[in-house]
Protein backbone atom coordinates (compact mmCIF):
# COMPACT_ATOMS: atom_id res chain seq x y z
CA UNK A 1 0.00 0.00 0.00
CA UNK A 2 1.22 3.54 -0.72
CA UNK A 3 2.11 5.88 2.09
CA UNK A 4 -0.89 7.79 3.51
CA UNK A 5 -1.15 11.47 2.64
CA UNK A 6 -2.17 12.45 6.18
CA UNK A 7 -1.86 10.51 9.43
CA UNK A 8 -3.51 11.70 12.64
CA UNK A 9 -1.88 10.06 15.64
CA UNK A 10 -3.60 10.32 19.04
CA UNK A 11 -4.79 13.91 18.53
CA UNK A 12 -6.32 15.48 21.65
CA UNK A 13 -7.56 18.96 22.35
CA UNK A 14 -8.56 20.44 25.72
CA UNK A 15 -10.39 23.64 26.53
CA UNK A 16 -9.68 23.92 30.23
CA UNK A 17 -11.41 20.97 31.87
CA UNK A 18 -13.30 20.11 28.68
CA UNK A 19 -11.68 17.52 26.41
CA UNK A 20 -13.07 18.12 22.93
CA UNK A 21 -10.89 15.47 21.27
CA UNK A 22 -9.70 12.36 23.10
CA UNK A 23 -7.01 10.66 21.07
CA UNK A 24 -8.18 10.79 17.44
CA UNK A 25 -6.25 8.48 15.12
CA UNK A 26 -6.92 7.72 11.45
CA UNK A 27 -5.31 8.30 8.07
CA UNK A 28 -6.26 9.71 4.67
CA UNK A 29 -4.79 8.37 1.44
CA UNK A 30 -3.92 10.18 -1.76
CA UNK A 31 -6.96 10.31 -3.99
CA UNK A 32 -9.22 9.11 -1.16
CA UNK A 33 -12.51 10.73 -0.15
CA UNK A 34 -13.23 10.42 3.56
CA UNK A 35 -16.60 11.49 4.98
CA UNK A 36 -16.26 12.79 8.53
CA UNK A 37 -19.57 12.27 10.30
CA UNK A 38 -20.86 12.88 13.79
CA UNK A 39 -23.50 14.73 15.77
CA UNK A 40 -23.24 18.43 16.63
CA UNK A 41 -20.52 18.91 19.23
CA UNK A 42 -18.82 15.61 18.42
CA UNK A 43 -15.49 17.33 17.67
CA UNK A 44 -15.46 17.39 13.85
CA UNK A 45 -14.92 21.13 13.47
CA UNK A 46 -12.21 21.15 16.14
CA UNK A 47 -10.36 18.40 14.30
CA UNK A 48 -10.63 20.19 10.95
CA UNK A 49 -9.29 23.41 12.51
CA UNK A 50 -6.28 21.51 13.83
CA UNK A 51 -5.54 20.00 10.41
CA UNK A 52 -6.00 23.41 8.75
CA UNK A 53 -3.77 25.32 11.16
CA UNK A 54 -6.51 27.17 13.03
CA UNK A 55 -5.87 25.35 16.33
CA UNK A 56 -2.99 23.49 17.91
CA UNK A 57 -3.63 20.08 19.47
CA UNK A 58 -3.05 19.66 23.19
CA UNK A 59 -1.25 16.41 22.42
CA UNK A 60 -0.66 13.99 19.57
CA UNK A 61 0.98 14.49 16.19
CA UNK A 62 0.25 14.71 12.47
CA UNK A 63 2.23 13.28 9.58
CA UNK A 64 1.75 14.91 6.18
CA UNK A 65 3.39 13.29 3.16
CA UNK A 66 5.41 11.08 5.50
CA UNK A 67 6.84 13.88 7.60
CA UNK A 68 5.79 15.22 10.98
CA UNK A 69 3.81 18.37 10.33
CA UNK A 70 1.83 20.87 12.36
CA UNK A 71 0.59 24.10 10.78
CA UNK A 72 0.54 26.91 13.32
CA UNK A 73 -1.54 29.14 11.04
CA UNK A 74 -3.94 28.60 8.13
CA UNK A 75 -1.36 30.27 5.89
CA UNK A 76 1.18 27.57 6.78
CA UNK A 77 -1.38 24.87 5.99
CA UNK A 78 -2.17 26.47 2.62
CA UNK A 79 1.52 26.73 1.79
CA UNK A 80 1.84 22.99 2.43
CA UNK A 81 -1.15 22.23 0.16
CA UNK A 82 -3.96 21.93 2.73
CA UNK A 83 -7.07 24.01 2.08
CA UNK A 84 -10.42 24.32 3.85
CA UNK A 85 -13.53 25.15 1.82
CA UNK A 86 -16.39 26.35 3.97
CA UNK A 87 -20.03 26.75 3.08
CA UNK A 88 -19.62 30.53 2.70
CA UNK A 89 -16.37 30.10 0.71
CA UNK A 90 -13.50 32.59 0.61
CA UNK A 91 -14.10 34.30 -2.73
CA UNK A 92 -14.25 38.06 -3.23
CA UNK A 93 -17.74 38.58 -4.62
CA UNK A 94 -17.15 42.11 -5.94
CA UNK A 95 -14.54 41.05 -8.53
CA UNK A 96 -14.71 38.69 -11.48
CA UNK A 97 -13.83 35.00 -11.89
CA UNK A 98 -10.34 35.66 -13.26
CA UNK A 99 -9.40 37.97 -10.39
CA UNK A 100 -10.54 35.36 -7.86
CA UNK A 101 -8.72 32.54 -9.60
CA UNK A 102 -5.41 34.44 -9.50
CA UNK A 103 -5.86 36.15 -6.13
CA UNK A 104 -2.32 36.72 -4.84
CA UNK A 105 -0.78 34.94 -7.84
CA UNK A 106 -1.42 37.45 -10.62
CA UNK A 107 0.46 37.20 -13.92
CA UNK A 108 2.17 40.46 -14.93
CA UNK A 109 3.99 41.81 -17.95
CA UNK A 110 6.09 44.92 -18.30
CA UNK A 111 4.98 47.94 -20.30
CA UNK A 112 7.71 50.56 -20.60
CA UNK A 113 9.39 48.88 -17.66
CA UNK A 114 6.29 49.05 -15.47
CA UNK A 115 4.62 45.76 -14.39
CA UNK A 116 0.93 45.55 -15.32
CA UNK A 117 -1.57 42.71 -15.06
CA UNK A 118 -1.58 40.38 -18.03
CA UNK A 119 -5.36 40.02 -18.17
CA UNK A 120 -5.31 38.04 -21.43
CA UNK A 121 -2.94 35.39 -20.08
CA UNK A 122 -4.83 35.08 -16.80
CA UNK A 123 -8.18 34.68 -18.56
CA UNK A 124 -6.71 32.02 -20.85
CA UNK A 125 -5.23 29.99 -17.96
CA UNK A 126 -8.35 30.29 -15.77
CA UNK A 127 -10.62 29.38 -18.68
CA UNK A 128 -8.63 26.27 -19.53
CA UNK A 129 -8.49 25.10 -15.89
CA UNK A 130 -12.24 25.49 -15.45
CA UNK A 131 -13.04 23.92 -18.82
CA UNK A 132 -10.78 20.92 -18.14
CA UNK A 133 -12.73 20.35 -14.92
CA UNK A 134 -16.06 20.53 -16.76
CA UNK A 135 -17.08 23.82 -15.14
CA UNK A 136 -19.22 26.01 -17.39
CA UNK A 137 -19.29 29.74 -16.69
CA UNK A 138 -20.59 31.89 -19.57
CA UNK A 139 -18.17 34.75 -18.97
CA UNK A 140 -15.05 34.75 -16.80
CA UNK A 141 -15.51 38.50 -16.46
CA UNK A 142 -18.73 38.03 -14.51
CA UNK A 143 -18.51 39.23 -10.91
CA UNK A 144 -18.72 36.33 -8.49
CA UNK A 145 -21.72 37.90 -6.73
CA UNK A 146 -23.77 37.12 -9.85
CA UNK A 147 -22.85 33.41 -9.93
CA UNK A 148 -24.72 30.50 -8.39
CA UNK A 149 -23.50 28.75 -5.26
CA UNK A 150 -22.42 25.75 -7.30
CA UNK A 151 -20.40 27.88 -9.71
CA UNK A 152 -18.66 29.65 -6.83
CA UNK A 153 -17.79 26.34 -5.26
CA UNK A 154 -16.41 25.09 -8.56
CA UNK A 155 -14.15 28.13 -8.84
CA UNK A 156 -12.73 27.58 -5.37
CA UNK A 157 -12.12 23.86 -5.86
CA UNK A 158 -10.62 24.29 -9.33
CA UNK A 159 -8.38 27.09 -8.06
CA UNK A 160 -7.16 24.81 -5.27
CA UNK A 161 -6.37 21.98 -7.69
CA UNK A 162 -4.66 24.26 -10.22
CA UNK A 163 -2.28 25.73 -7.65
CA UNK A 164 -1.03 22.36 -6.45
CA UNK A 165 -3.38 21.53 -3.58
CA UNK A 166 -2.88 18.14 -1.93
CA UNK A 167 -5.60 17.87 0.74
CA UNK A 168 -8.94 19.69 0.77
CA UNK A 169 -11.29 19.86 3.76
CA UNK A 170 -14.92 20.52 2.82
CA UNK A 171 -17.08 21.74 5.70
CA UNK A 172 -20.79 21.28 4.86
CA UNK A 173 -20.13 22.33 1.24
CA UNK A 174 -23.63 21.65 -0.10
CA UNK A 175 -25.81 22.94 2.74
CA UNK A 176 -27.06 25.93 0.73
CA UNK A 177 -27.18 24.28 -2.72
CA UNK A 178 -30.06 22.81 -4.67
CA UNK A 179 -30.35 19.23 -5.88
CA UNK A 180 -28.69 19.74 -9.28
CA UNK A 181 -25.88 21.90 -7.89
CA UNK A 182 -25.24 19.31 -5.20
CA UNK A 183 -25.09 16.54 -7.82
CA UNK A 184 -22.51 18.49 -9.79
CA UNK A 185 -20.57 19.24 -6.63
CA UNK A 186 -20.37 15.57 -5.67
CA UNK A 187 -19.19 14.70 -9.19
CA UNK A 188 -16.53 17.38 -8.91
CA UNK A 189 -15.25 15.89 -5.64
CA UNK A 190 -14.73 12.54 -7.35
CA UNK A 191 -12.93 14.31 -10.20
CA UNK A 192 -10.65 16.10 -7.73
CA UNK A 193 -9.84 12.82 -5.98
CA UNK A 194 -8.93 11.19 -9.31
CA UNK A 195 -6.05 13.65 -9.51
CA UNK A 196 -4.51 12.16 -6.36
CA UNK A 197 -5.85 14.80 -4.00
CA UNK A 198 -7.12 13.72 -0.59
CA UNK A 199 -10.62 14.95 0.30
CA UNK A 200 -12.32 15.17 3.69
CA UNK A 201 -16.00 16.09 3.58
CA UNK A 202 -18.04 16.98 6.66
CA UNK A 203 -21.75 16.54 6.05
CA UNK A 204 -24.91 15.86 8.01
CA UNK A 205 -26.57 14.32 4.96
CA UNK A 206 -25.97 10.57 5.01
CA UNK A 207 -26.89 10.11 1.35
CA UNK A 208 -24.11 12.47 0.26
CA UNK A 209 -21.54 10.55 2.31
CA UNK A 210 -22.52 7.23 0.73
CA UNK A 211 -22.58 8.74 -2.76
CA UNK A 212 -19.09 10.22 -2.73
CA UNK A 213 -16.93 8.76 0.07
CA UNK A 214 -14.54 5.83 -0.09
CA UNK A 215 -14.47 5.64 3.69
CA UNK A 216 -16.58 6.91 6.56
CA UNK A 217 -15.05 8.06 9.84
CA UNK A 218 -17.49 8.70 12.69
CA UNK A 219 -16.55 10.88 15.65
CA UNK A 220 -18.62 10.66 18.79
CA UNK A 221 -17.89 12.69 21.92
CA UNK A 222 -14.31 13.32 20.84
CA UNK A 223 -13.32 9.77 19.91
CA UNK A 224 -13.39 7.72 16.71
CA UNK A 225 -16.53 5.60 16.98
CA UNK A 226 -16.11 4.07 13.54
CA UNK A 227 -13.71 3.95 10.61
CA UNK A 228 -15.16 1.82 7.85
CA UNK A 229 -15.08 1.46 4.05
CA UNK A 230 -18.31 2.85 2.65
CA UNK A 231 -18.91 -0.32 0.66
CA UNK A 232 -18.82 -2.42 3.83
CA UNK A 233 -21.31 -0.55 5.97
CA UNK A 234 -24.84 0.87 5.79
CA UNK A 235 -26.64 4.07 6.78
CA UNK A 236 -28.25 2.26 9.72
CA UNK A 237 -24.88 1.04 10.96
CA UNK A 238 -23.38 4.52 10.67
CA UNK A 239 -26.33 6.05 12.51
CA UNK A 240 -25.68 3.51 15.26
CA UNK A 241 -22.07 4.71 15.53
CA UNK A 242 -23.17 8.35 15.62
CA UNK A 243 -25.74 7.76 18.36
CA UNK A 244 -23.62 5.33 20.36
CA UNK A 245 -25.88 2.33 19.77
CA UNK A 246 -22.96 0.54 18.10
CA UNK A 247 -19.22 1.07 18.41
CA UNK A 248 -16.49 0.11 15.98
CA UNK A 249 -13.90 -2.19 17.50
CA UNK A 250 -10.27 -1.56 16.43
CA UNK A 251 -9.46 -5.12 15.32
CA UNK A 252 -12.72 -5.32 13.38
CA UNK A 253 -12.59 -1.88 11.76
CA UNK A 254 -10.56 -3.30 8.90
CA UNK A 255 -13.60 -5.37 7.92
CA UNK A 256 -15.99 -2.48 8.57
CA UNK A 257 -17.68 -4.38 11.39
CA UNK A 258 -19.31 -2.93 14.48
CA UNK A 259 -20.21 -4.26 17.87
CA UNK A 260 -22.89 -3.28 20.34
CA UNK A 261 -21.74 -1.84 23.68
CA UNK A 262 -23.08 -4.78 25.68
CA UNK A 263 -21.22 -7.28 23.50
CA UNK A 264 -18.07 -5.14 23.74
CA UNK A 265 -18.16 -5.45 27.53
CA UNK A 266 -18.34 -9.24 27.26
CA UNK A 267 -15.33 -9.36 24.93
CA UNK A 268 -13.01 -7.13 27.02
Amino acid sequence: MSEPLLVLDDISRRYGAIEALKGISFSIGRGEVVALLGDNGAGKSTLVKIIAGGLEPTSGRMLFEGREFLAKTPAEAKAAGIETVYQDLSLCTNVDVVANFFMGREITRKVLGVPVLDETAMERVAGKALADAGTRIPSLRTKVEHLSGGQRQAIELNRFVHWGGKLVLLDEPFAALGVEQTRRGLAMIRQVAKQGIGVVIITHIMQQAFQVADRIVVIRQGVVAGDVPTSETSPDAVIGMITGETLAVPDRQRQGQTIRPAERERTT
